[in-house]
């Protein structure tokens, strides 16, 4: 009930996974509780640092036999949620279906790329990660464009996830994904002139 309050309701007909992953690649919305809501409307900063993830990842991935997706890739959380992160990461060998539409196999990475509104940062901190931890994403990373931080929360024995690290500079090397390595200093640097635009903007009162 309180996780439906933070996001609008596209559609109040109850649907199944199935059903929500048929629709056109172009419909947006999550599913939570059997019903479409909204999602996060990335902006150009956001989309920015999403492709940059997707390609370091990728380097990383793919000569090991690991897959890489962006935010339509759909993940079935549980029986009546499913959600699409910002970016994704299966482990080497994992084997995957090119004929799917949804996925029921957790990736070992997840990850959210932080907005400005409450409840998107409501959604991303709380909400998906009790589901991704239900669902057994080993690795929930969240990316803070604006403060320029990046936190790794580790899935623990106890099924909730413990917060690994916060870094905001240098170069982070992830457990357990030996040679993957995340250098922050170069992620700021790539997105610095969208961060220009944004604070020039605010000083002549632009939205």
């Amino acid at each position: 009930m309180g996780s439906r309050a933070t996001a609008e309701i596209l559609q109040p007909e109850l649907m199944t996974l199935e059903q929500w992953a048929d629709l056109d690649e172009d419909e947006p919305g999550e599913l939570m509780d059997g019903r479409l809501v909204e999602e996060e409307a990335p902006t150009t900063l956001h989309e920015a640092v999403v492709s940059w993830l997707i390609e370091v990842l990728r380097a990383w991935a793919r000569p090991r036999g690991g897959w890489v997706f962006g935010s339509e890739h759909k993940l079935a959380v549980s029986a009546q949620r499913g959600r699409k992160p910002d970016v994704c990461m299966y482990a080497p060998g994992t084997r995957l279906r090119g004929r799917d539409a949804l996925s029921r196999i957790p990736p070992v990475v997840a990850i959210e790329v932080l907005s400005q509104r409450p409840r998107d940062v409501r959604r991303d901190r709380m909400e998906k990660a009790l589901e991704y931890a239900r669902f057994g994403v080993r690795w929930y990373w969240l990316v803070d464009p604006n403060a320029q931080l990046v936190e790794l929360y580790e899935l623990g024995s106890d099924g909730h996830y413990v917060h690994v690290l916060p870094a905001s500079q240098g170069k982070v090397s992830v457990e357990g994904l030996e040679g993957l390595e995340l250098d922050l200093d170069a992620l700021w640097a790539e997105v610095a002139p969208l961060m220009d635009d944004e604070e020039t903007g605010a000083e002549r009162g632009e939205r």
